[in-house]
């Protein structure tokens, strides 16, 4: 859950920082096939540049205010451009990693494994468990696969993966379920700190929130859309914010990119505003060193926005307030076909055009 459209069409993100030009965002630097060892110019450039870290909620940590998506590193076919975006990212201060069991069915974290190898300790790094339902064995199984595809001994951050279905809060908290597992690999050393994630309704993220485990985090959308229809802004963020956990936000940009793409914001607007508001980072999707460069633009220049410039933005999105650019929420477009399976759903695309 985060900027991770698992089914259906994918607006391309080279494709869209075409529209990143009409911003006036240019790149930290030309992305370049860099040695493993970084070129001078990298080296310069980090030495200025470090991205502002927030607290992580009542956790003790500290991660950048923009984190790293999984799934888009799994799509990235060269993992030399892969070692070099997450080395660049690090060298600019970014340390938060976001990851899922399920991504391109484990690829997403072996390749994340590989470009963190010997940079571990530098990073918070979260992945995401995927039983969709099943009992705390299939848990600890994924948590042994995540560790050995990741190359780590233990996880910073463990969380349950996409908890959208109006059942899902009952199958988590039952006896034998996956929040047991959280208990248990926290015990064992293996996860420091545990939370769920979810992208469809606000009423779910509540009522795993109200029904009793302490989480440390949560993950949901949160862009400058997001006010106007199924808020997780208005509903969520104040009762996470108030438990003191590590907010991650997802889908500033509309998951795909839908947001900019479609005329609703700049690049700079929607990541500015989802970077000013009271979470702990906002996990972006970056697939190509291009994306990631217009992203480091965007965080040199970072400055909290006003409420006023705030509630602007809120203003402007009105337009779209039917949640046409926010198909996450009332759509099968961001399900995955591993939760939709456990649920007796049809994968997306066998479904009827």
């Amino acid at each position: 859950m985060h900027n991770d459209p698992q089914n259906g069409p994918e607006l391309t993100r080279r494709g869209f920082l075409k529209s990143a030009a009409l911003t006036g965002v240019t790149a930290v630097m030309p992305a370049e096939k860099a040695s493993n060892a970084h070129s001078e110019k990298s080296s310069a450039s980090a030495a200025t540049f470090t991205a502002p870290k927030r607290q992580m909620g009542k956790t003790g940590l500290e991660c950048s205010i923009l984190g790293v998506g999984g799934y888009h590193i799994g799509t990235v076919g060269d993992q030399d451009e892969i070692n070099n975006m997450i080395a660049k990212a690090i060298d600019h201060g970014i340390n938060f990693f976001d990851n899922a069991w399920e991504y391109h069915k484990g690829l997403s974290e072996e390749k994340m494994g590989t470009a963190l190898k010997g940079k571990r300790d530098q990073v918070v790094l979260m992945t995401k468990v995927c039983t969709h339902g099943r009992n705390k064995d299939v848990a600890m199984r994924m948590l042994e696969e995540s560790l050995t595809r990741l190359q780590t001994d233990h996880l910073d951050f463990w969380q349950v993966h996409e908890v959208v279905y109006y059942t899902d809060p009952d199958l988590i908290y039952a006896p034998d379920g996956v929040l047991e597992a959280l208990t248990k690999a926290r015990q064992q050393g293996k996860v420091r700190f545990v939370g769920f994630t979810g992208h469809k309704h606000p009423d779910i993220h509540l009522k795993m929130l109200h029904n009793g485990y302490d989480f440390d985090s949560i993950q949901m959308p949160l862009n400058a859309l997001d006010p106007n229809y199924r808020s997780f802004e208005k509903n969520v963020l104040p009762v996470a914010n108030e438990k003191h956990m590590a907010v991650f936000g997802m889908k500033s940009m509309g998951g795909s990119g839908e947001l900019v793409a479609k005329g609703a914001f700049t690049p700079q607007e929607a990541l500015t505003y989802a970077m000013s508001l009271p979470v702990t980072t906002t996990i972006s999707g970056m697939d190509s060193m291009l994306v990631l460069d217009q992203n480091l633009e965007i965080l040199r220049n970072f400055k909290p926005l006003s409420a006023a410039e705030m509630q602007a933005l809120r203003d402007q999105g009105k337009q779209f307030n039917d949640g046409r650019f926010e198909l996450y929420k009332s759509s099968v477009k961001y399900d995955g076909d591993e939760g939709r399976a456990q649920h007796n759903f049809p994968k997306v695309e066998e479904l009827p055009a």
